[in-house]
């Protein structure tokens, strides 16, 4: 390489050096204020030469100082394109337009949108609801669902939206404080997540639903087993109202929660009985519920513990099989959840691998559709309560879920985002600059827990106002006159069809009697003594369509 190229490719070492050469001499000759000239000077190349002999970064080494510019574009790129390039729709995972309807519903603002939709109501893939042209006056008062079945002894009345699992080590003690009194005074429910049962959700007053993760925080033996005696302890506890047995999450099914160690303080590690500083990472499974017949069995047990509050499981869909030999342990042992928590894959998470929230798990729309028609085939719908969580932000969405199989709504994000959050997607390092998923002191002092409070409790009401108001026009009064003519979906041919059309939906019991053809393979596979499938002979002739002329003729 020539001298000419050599100076070109380090254009900036070579001014920082001859700027402190010529600095250095002219404080030693002129005057000691040319030092503010050569100091920096003597540091940048100080810098340059460090970046030519390290070896970490290519790019430093070919272009000395300057190729620092590239990382700190890197750094503040998701602050310019948040702030600046984004547009009302784009954003991700939520849009600048549903972020902003949660801040001014929680702020008690009017969330009203002038000159129409910016949305292109003709794109693949639009839904939206048919309208009547009778609709009916708003309902007022409470809207609840009863959650208990035969088995429970403390039923509980569910709210429409609730707020969905997180936990206590993933968001800080001000922000639980503030989601439980805010939940108490807008009477809804507080999923505790599965980092344990802790005294910042128990002062704020809330109706809690603790959940039970493969941890078995707050109730685990020293060795990481369930431990009756403490479940039982804190199952009983009158604040707590219902106990959901986490199975699998949206955003990373297959993998256990994980909490980083920078999180794990010293309280944070006394609630979930570990190690502080050490990140935790559960195991990806319950070792009591490796069938389906003995999940039913530990499900009832808890019930039992818990003095027969309801308990239920929450999980990602997966196989359709699976959920049926689960369904056909629940015939033989005539015993079932009270209620089942579907999380989607679009759900969200503190924590999880890049591969896993991209591409494993079922969406919410299409595991609620499977869960409820396996439950409806198996006749066992009427006597299990079904929730759905997974981006549910808007009254639209709650409605959409209703209509879709769901009793009540769960939301998490929506949530933080109503408790101050900026989607600054931070969650994992503990650098949350709202103070909300952080376990830092100085960050987490800078939220207010009274006024958070306030406005998750304006956020959920207003929401859940906004979804009476939609029912309302659909002709609806109450969550069991919604059907599925009401939302249809725009397909790529840019015709139209209903949810009626766009599913199969199971008559009650079709799957004892007479499993349609599309069922009648995973029904026949199904066990209730593993979740494997189990070899059976080809459905008999008769369950086969007949093959179309066409086809005969081809």
């Amino acid at each position: 390489m020539n001298l000419l190229q050599t100076v070109s490719r380090h254009s900036a070492l070579a001014a920082a050096v001859a700027g402190a050469v010529l600095g250095g001499l002219a404080a030693f000759v002129v005057s000691p204020w040319w030092w503010t000239v050569a100091a920096p000077c003597l540091l940048l190349t100080a810098r340059g030469l460090y970046d030519l002999k390290q070896r970490r970064h290519s790019i430093l080494r070919n272009y000395p100082l300057l190729g620092h510019l590239r990382f700190w574009m890197e750094f503040i790129r998701p602050e310019v394109r948040q702030y600046f390039g984004e547009s009302n729709l784009d954003g991700r995972p939520f849009p600048r337009d549903l972020r902003s309807l949660v801040y001014q519903r929680a702020k008690g603002e009017t969330a009203q949108k002038a000159f129409g939709t910016e949305w292109d109501v003709y794109r693949s893939g639009h839904e939206f609801f048919v309208t009547s042209m009778a609709p009916v006056p708003v309902p007022d008062g409470p809207m609840t669902v009863r959650v208990g079945g035969p088995d429970c002894r403390q039923p509980y009345d569910m709210p429409l939206l609730n707020i969905s699992a997180m936990s206590f080590g993933a968001l800080s003690a001000p922000a639980i404080q503030a989601l439980s009194q805010g939940a108490s005074e807008g009477g809804f429910a507080h999923d505790t997540g599965e980092g344990g049962l802790s005294s910042h959700h128990l002062v704020g007053g809330a109706d809690l639903i603790w959940q039970i993760g493969t941890g078995y925080f707050g109730c685990r033996t020293d060795d990481g087993r369930f431990d009756e005696d403490k479940f039982a302890v804190q199952a009983t506890h009158p604040r707590v109202k219902c106990v959901v047995l986490k199975l699998s999450q949206g955003a990373k099914p297959g993998l256990g929660g994980v909490l980083p160690g920078a999180k794990v303080n010293d309280e944070v590690a006394r609630v979930r009985g570990v190690v502080p500083g050490r990140t935790v990472v559960s195991p990806p499974g319950h070792p009591d519920c490796a069938t389906p017949r003995s999940l039913v069995r530990f499900v009832a047990r808890l019930r039992e513990l818990s003095g027969g509050k309801p308990v239920g499981i929450k999980l990602c869909v997966g196989s359709r099989l699976e959920l049926l030999a689960l369904c056909k342990a629940m015939l033989e042992e005539h015993s079932a959840p009270d209620f089942i928590v579907v999380d989607g894959a679009e759900g969200g998470t503190g924590a999880a691998p890049l591969e896993f929230t991209d591409s494993v798990g079922m969406p919410l729309t299409d595991g609620l559709t499977t869960l409820h028609n396996a439950l409806v085939g198996s006749g066992l719908r009427d006597g299990i309560k079904l929730g759905a969580s997974g981006k549910i932000v808007a009254g639209s969405d709650i409605v959409t879920r209703l209509i879709q199989g769901a009793d009540f709504t769960n939301s998490a994000r929506a949530m933080l985002l109503a408790l101050g959050c900026i989607q600054a997607q931070q969650c994992h390092t503990n650098n949350c600059p709202t103070g909300v998923a952080t376990q830092d002191p100085r960050r987490a002092r800078a939220l207010d827990v009274a006024d958070k409070a306030q406005r998750v409790r304006r956020y959920q009401e207003a929401t859940v106002r906004s979804a009476r108001q939609i029912m309302a026009s659909l002709g609806a009064q109450h969550p069991s006159q919604l059907h599925t003519l009401m939302l249809r979906r725009r397909l790529p041919n840019g015709l139209t069809c209903s949810y009626n059309e766009l599913y199969e939906w199971l008559h009650e019991g079709q799957l004892l009697a007479n499993p349609p053809f599309d069922w009648a393979v995973d029904w026949t596979q199904a066990d209730p003594d593993t979740f494997a499938p189990v070899p059976h002979p080809p459905a008999p002739t008769y369950l086969r369509p007949p093959r179309s002329q066409h086809a005969e003729g081809a």
